[in-house]
């Protein structure tokens, strides 16, 4: 300490004040900084600091580098200053006090750039790659944070006073994990484990046509959103050639057969699993209905290839007076049979053809010659 400064430490009489300051009044006549507790603090400013000295009844104004501090406090016998330090660009700055009487000497104060962020924690740590969900970051130095989530900002995002929680909404995402940047004005960190964006669960809301053949084979429509790469089942049996829209709001394929009556119909992603609004009806299937057969007639001995035509053929089968054809198969738009006749007695028999939707006799017979 100075010869000065330690001088004025001590009690002297009025206008003893050395190097010429006195002349009478109240000692010392001007104001004198000794030092700033702390010396040292953030960029951001707010900060409580003391400035002890003498002379400094009566501050007005107390400046860090030319910025005014919010003045707290004044010892009326001048001797402290509480101040509240202003934010200040990082780097020493001198601290000077203004009194009715004049102005300091000035004594100094580092200021000191905030530490980086760090994060601890990530709460949840997944969500739907449709985007908003509630999110909260634990950590330190987070103030005046921004938060992207695969280099898309999240939003409404906010810090407690203290810096160590950040809360926010995720935007939307690819499905899979992505990282997590947090950022402030003293440098950026990413967030361990960043976040994992899963499939929305799929949402079904209609199916059309909403009932058809217990036989199966009809086409349906189910329409809804998170309908991509979707598998369905009709009462646990899956649907055939189901596929999606790229925009997953469509599913289109055709029914597995099923038992009369109403059955659930269930949509499962990855995302997880619908069920379709009032399920799917399975009705009846149409009986069938045999026009002609060709030949007409042929060896006792069977064997003889034939040609049944007509509509709702589709999974027949086929007797000739009560004895079944054999090799019989229907064409997929259920409109003909084919197939070879078994052995026979002379003279016409009739033929029967027979799907899960009844029975019919095939116009004419057929004669064994």
């Amino acid at each position: 300490m100075s010869a000065v400064v330690q001088q004025a430490a001590i009690a002297q009489s009025t206008g003893s004040w050395p190097g010429g300051d006195g002349g009478g009044g109240n000692w010392p006549r001007y104001p004198r900084l000794f030092e700033a507790t702390p010396n040292s603090g953030p960029t951001t400013g707010g900060s409580t600091v003391q400035l002890t000295g003498t002379g400094l009844q009566g501050a007005s104004l107390v400046t860090f580098g030319g910025t005014p501090a919010t003045i707290v406090a004044v010892d009326p016998y001048g001797n402290w200053i509480t101040v509240l330090a202003p934010p200040h660009a990082a780097g020493a700055v001198q601290i000077v006090a203004t009194t009715p009487r004049g102005t300091s000497n000035p004594v100094y104060y580092t200021y000191v750039p905030p530490a980086g962020p760090t994060v601890t924690s990530l709460v949840p740590n997944s969500g739907p790659s449709t985007g908003g969900t509630a999110f909260a970051i634990t950590g330190t130095g987070l103030t005046g944070a921004t938060v992207t989530f695969n280099g898309v900002p999240a939003t409404g995002v906010s810090v407690n006073p203290a810096g160590t929680l950040l809360t926010g909404t995720t935007p939307p995402g690819p499905v899979g994990n992505v990282p997590v940047v947090v950022t402030t004005p003293s440098g950026s960190t990413l967030v361990p484990g960043g976040f994992t964006y899963t499939a929305p669960p799929p949402v079904a809301v209609s199916i059309s046509p909403s009932s058809g053949s217990a036989a199966g084979g009809t086409a349906f429509v189910i329409s809804g959103s998170g309908l991509n790469g979707a598998s369905v089942t009709f009462n646990g049996v899956p649907a055939t050639g189901v596929s999606s829209n790229p925009a997953g709001t469509s599913l289109v394929g055709f029914t597995p057969p099923g038992a009369v009556g109403n059955v659930p119909v269930v949509v499962t992603t990855t995302g997880g699993s619908t069920t379709v609004p009032g399920g799917y009806t399975y009705t009846p299937p149409p009986p069938p209905v045999a026009t002609s057969i060709s030949p007409t007639s042929g060896t006792t001995a069977g064997g003889t290839a034939f040609v049944i035509s007509g509509s709702n053929l589709n999974g027949a089968s086929v007797t000739f007076n009560g004895v079944p054809a054999t090799g019989v198969l229907s064409n997929p738009a259920g409109t003909s049979l084919v197939g070879f006749t078994p052995p026979g007695a002379l003279g016409n028999v009739p033929v029967v053809v027979t799907t899960t939707g009844g029975s019919t006799v095939v116009p004419g017979g057929y004669t064994y010659v």
